[in-house]
């Protein structure tokens, strides 16, 4: 087993997972789960460990950077679950464990002889969590999937793109995300519910239920207009202006969600005419008249670059950015302000740059390391 690790000060200190996951999905749970205070377990294939170990970018030391950033903070022992002396291991880590997370191929833990039906007859407090493509019912329960397979089938990339364009992925794999942050919110109310009755329970979640869920407006959209929501890039699709706007040297986002704010914006750029314009009188009527009003507005902004607009705009208190890449990102005041960028703390990823955690608690500190990057053990 992988050297111990101190768990960060958190309300779930004195929480064990035992995280029989890989990639992302089930991963980035239980890093949630992690940086609240829990120890987390990783069990791994003998040998070979998660498959997020083969997947760059790496180190010059080997490792890889993606499982690094996944999985800094936990503890790691190699299990092979058809042997019969890893299988008596394995049972000896949930007899004291609070979780069990695990995103297999459907079925494979049936297969294996610890469905939920016989974990809990075992071990009625722990709290079994599954993370899958399409969860355990429904005709699709038995079928694989992927990030990509979750945004597709989900909706989301039918929303995402230029006007006009192709279907687009999300940059970021928010079909494993949304999943793993879905089940973090799952265990962590399963704890609860567990202090109050004694019993554990299975949570259940899906990547395309939690697709589903993310598509909020396009739903409601759908519903009342009977039309299918299609990409309309960065805009918003029932607030307006709120979307990237042309100034001279390049793009800026504005979001004037309400006649208020629309206001001091028409003031800020030298357009005070606007609101008076029956066309733009209100958010309904902005909305339906978006291209000309984003002509007009574009008109003033593209006369000044958009350092000068930023000041301005932030002067008259109106939302507004640059739109930053990850470079920006990371070296961004006040990214580093909130400590959303720290540094894994162990030797094979020493100084490496992570991700911090968003969620800051008054009551626990917020510390700039996070734990080592456990080996794999041979």
């Amino acid at each position: 087993m992988s050297a111990p690790v101190v768990p960060p000060a958190g309300p779930l200190n004195g929480v064990t997972v035992v995280d029989l996951t890989r990639v992302l999905a089930g991963p980035f749970c239980t890093l949630v789960l992690a940086d609240l205070g829990a120890r987390v377990i990783k069990v791994e294939r003998p040998g070979v460990g998660d498959d997020a170990r083969h997947i760059g970018p790496f180190l010059p030391n080997g490792l890889s950077g993606y499982f690094a950033s996944l999985n800094r903070g936990k503890e790691s022992i190699s299990i092979d679950l058809e042997d019969r002396a890893d299988r008596q291991r394995f049972d000896d880590f949930l007899a004291s464990a609070d979780v069990l997370v695990e995103n297999f191929k459907p079925g494979a833990m049936d297969r294996l002889g610890y469905s939920w039906e016989v974990i809990h007859a075992r071990h009625p407090r722990l709290v079994y969590a599954g993370l899958s493509g399409f969860g355990r019912t429904g005709p699709l329960a038995r079928q694989p999937a992927y990030d990509m397979v979750a945004q597709a089938m989900g909706g989301v990339m039918s929303i995402t793109g230029p006007p006009g364009g192709p279907p687009t992925r999300v940059g970021s794999s928010i079909g494993d995300i949304a999943a793993g942050l879905y089940a973090a919110v799952g265990v962590i109310s399963a704890l609860h519910h567990r202090d109050e009755s004694g019993e554990g329970m299975l949570v259940d979640v899906a990547m395309l239920d939690c697709q589903v869920a993310l598509l909020e407006n396009a739903i409601a959209r759908f519903e009342i207009s009977g039309q299918v929501p299609t990409p309309i890039g960065s805009r918003h699709p029932s607030i307006t202006p709120f979307g990237a706007f042309e100034a001279r040297d390049d793009l800026l986002v504005i979001a004037a969600g309400n006649n208020a704010l629309f206001a001091k914006l028409s003031e800020a750029v030298g357009r005070p005419d606007l609101p008076s314009n029956s066309m733009f009188s209100d958010n309904a009527s902005r909305t339906e008249h978006e291209t000309e009003l984003r002509a007009e507005l574009e008109r003033s902004l593209r006369t000044r670059d958009v350092a000068h607009w930023l000041g301005i705009l932030q002067e008259a208190g109106i939302p507004c950015s640059p739109i930053h890449d990850v470079a920006d990102v990371l070296a961004h005041p006040q990214v580093l302000a909130r400590n959303m960028v720290v540094t894994i703390d162990g030797d094979d990823a020493e100084g490496l740059r992570v991700a911090g955690n968003p969620v800051k608690l008054s009551a626990f500190p917020d510390p700039m390391t996070r734990g080592p990057v456990p080996r794999l053990e041979r």
